[in-house]
């Protein structure tokens, strides 16, 4: 393929690619992101192709393989176009059949379809899946038309027009203020406009300049910009290039984590397509304008994703952050200003340019623009990446799109921005989530991590594992932050082991003002907020922990105790059979008991026990019912279940 010299020759090179593609022509497209992967897309991938060449159809439909569709629990996931029929936890055993049923019959297979769990209605095309109903996405959803390793499908619809107009119509002072204009926030955690941080690049002395895409993504649970650089790493080239325009820059460097190969070979392929393409490189688009990328494979450390140690990083070095009164857009990379920003934040760039600043300022809320995308998990029923825009509501994004609890439990919270952020409680339901909102709650939007959590969770024990998670991760250059999250998670374990007395609250209070004023970078500043966001909100679990040795939602190990209930055991043994530790006693029709010296806790005798009987308790904070003594025991043994001795 020749490079492409001019914004004609695109706008040719477009028309040429639309004008073979027929759209009436049947397409089978099969989801393969990570999650999909991990659940055999391959081999569902391999079952089609062989399958369409058995029955003579290789030529008659096309086949594509996507990046995430987003619903991950429900992978691998297949959408049959044009009519947008969405089969779910396709196997290979399913290809002849969606072969010979769908596309030679135009049939329907009801056992792949989505059924609606309120209604028992079976949902036959994918925008209707409540799913994907109440989303708005516009950054996430090309993901679904797009074979990652095919520039031509980017292309199709309306690729590299932004970087063409940005060229060739615009200089590099109003790309700034449009970006401006349109007021888009960092979405990588921080919220800080990105206009801004360009301007001050471009403005900063030194040359050569740098901009950097930050695809590390560390955070638990969070995976939205491994997707968008799996799914549709042009987009984000695109994105970077026009910010590069921007800001004066001809080197650029991609940054990912070591544990993301998909992403790593989808951006390789799309970088040599780009530069085959002449998108990258030198005179792009017979512009004159000179850019080329980078990749920078980092070593999986959390504390990386922050934007002065990434930059360490990327020069070879420990990956620790720098003092802060030195800004990175002054003095990054090698001491010349760089700008960093996420995968998220600059594949919004091309939609600003290609529809202005004041279409993506119409939506979002007044200090928060365009749409943000989650990774909902949890205990909710619909798992997976979601894209609404700013402003939806915690309610509206766990209940419509989310389906709600699962197991009809009650919901308790949500954890979002990441292991640094906050625990939402339930009277903030209809809190409309954007940057500000989250920050006055005391959590934070963070790279756009949101674990939902149900009344079996145990407040003090989730914020003890985020702050555990959050100690091992720090890099220890800064004492607040160093010795600050050892102490704190000292006393956390103490309180979830019964080991809590008065005044360990007022400490880890104390000590987080320390750490939020002291740290070094943001991890230590933001590191207190699990802990600050549950004492908050869950004052009385804390209480319940430390005052009363009890844990109440029966979760925390030294605070809990089983024991059967004799009036409702039907000696059925399974209980006893499966104990790791021998600690049950019975007989088959013999009333069961838990020696409690025994006991390790591990709960096998609660998950077994029929869910119809349930004689096996689960208790804190209560007297556990004594072992029986010899005497009695031996008279139990004398009593059948079912009535009489024998």
């Amino acid at each position: 393929m020749p490079r492409v010299k001019s914004r004609d020759a695109l706008e040719e090179l477009i028309g040429e690619i639309v004008a073979k593609r027929d759209l009436n022509k049947p397409c089978i497209t099969l989801c393969s992101g990570t999650a999909c992967h991990a659940t055999g897309s391959d081999s569902v991938a391999d079952a089609i192709v062989e399958e369409l060449d058995k029955q003579g159809l290789t030529e008659e439909v096309g086949f594509r393989r996507t990046g995430c569709h987003g619903f991950c629990e429900q992978g691998p996931i297949v959408v049959i176009y044009p009519e947008a029929i969405c089969y779910l936890n396709v196997t290979p055993d399913d290809a002849p059949e969606i072969i010979s049923k769908t596309i030679k019959e135009t049939g329907i297979i009801d056992r792949l379809l989505y059924t609606d769990p309120s209604t028992g209605e079976r949902i036959v095309h994918e925008h209707e899946i409540p799913f994907y109903k109440h989303q708005s996405r516009l950054v996430f959803g090309d993901n679904l038309r797009i074979d990652p390793t095919n520039i031509k499908d980017y292309l199709a619809l309306g690729g590299y027009r932004a970087l063409a107009r940005v060229l060739h119509e615009l200089t590099p002072e109003e790309v700034l203020e449009e970006v401006k204009r349109a007021n888009l926030r960092g979405r990588g955690g921080g919220g800080f406009p990105a206009g801004m941080k360009w301007e001050s690049t471009r403005n900063a002395p030194g040359e050569p300049k740098y901009v950097i895409v930050n695809c590390d993504e560390g955070d638990p649970g969070a995976y939205m910009d491994r997707s968008i650089m799996e799914g549709n790493p042009h987009r984000v080239l695109e994105g970077l290039t026009i910010c590069a325009y921007a800001i004066g820059a001809r080197h650029g460097f991609v940054y990912v984590r070591q544990e993301y190969p998909l992403a790593v070979k989808n951006l390789g392929i799309a970088l040599e397509q780009a530069r085959e393409y002449g998108f990258l490189g030198t005179d792009i688009l017979g512009s004159g304008f000179e850019f080329d990328v980078k990749v920078h494979r980092g070593a999986g450390a959390f504390v990386s994703g922050e934007s002065s140690a990434l930059m360490n990083a990327i020069e070879g070095k420990v990956g620790e952050p720098r003092p802060k009164y030195v800004h990175t857009s002054e003095a990054g990379i090698w001491d010349k200003p760089s700008n960093l920003n996420n995968v998220e934040t600059l594949a919004n760039v091309p939609l600003i340019i290609e529809k202005g600043a004041d279409w993506f300022g119409s939506i979002g809320t007044e200090g928060s623009k365009g749409t943000k995308i989650f990774s909902l998990v949890g205990t909710v029923n619909n798992t997976g990446l979601v894209e609404v825009p700013m402003g939806t509501t915690l309610r509206d994004i766990i209940y419509k799109i989310g389906g709600g609890i699962r197991g009809g439990k009650r919901f308790k919270g949500v954890q979002t921005g990441g292991p640094s952020g906050g625990i939402i409680p339930v009277q903030y339901l209809d809190l409309p989530v954007d940057f500000d909102e989250l920050t006055k709650l005391g959590s934070m939007m963070g790279s756009g991590g949101m674990i939902v959590i149900d009344e079996d969770t145990c407040i003090v024990d989730l914020a003890r594992y985020f702050v555990d998670f959050l100690c091992d991760e720090s890099c220890g250059k800064c004492v607040p932050c160093r010795e600050g999250l050892k102490r704190m998670r000292e006393i956390l374990e103490d309180i979830v082991a019964g080991r809590g007395k008065e005044g360990d609250i007022e400490l880890l209070e104390e000590i987080a003002v320390v750490m939020k004023k002291a740290s070094l970078c943001a991890l230590g500043t933001t590191a207190a907020n699990p802990a600050l966001s549950t004492i908050r909100y869950f004052r009385d679990e804390y209480d319940a922990h430390i005052k009363e040795k009890r844990c109440p939602a029966l979760v925390c190990k030294d605070l809990i105790s089983y024991y059967i209930e004799p009036e409702a055991c039907i000696a059925c043994l399974k209980c006893l059979k499966n104990c790791p530790e021998g600690a049950i006693e019975g007989e088959k029709r013999v009333i069961h008991v838990i020696e409690q010296s025994k006991c390790v806790k591990c709960g096998i005798c609660y998950d077994v026990c029929p869910p119809k009987v349930g004689a096996v308790k689960k208790i804190s904070g209560k007297p556990v019912p004594p072992s029986l003594p010899e005497a009695e025991r031996a008279i139990r043994k004398g009593k059948k279940k079912g009535g009489g001795s024998d």
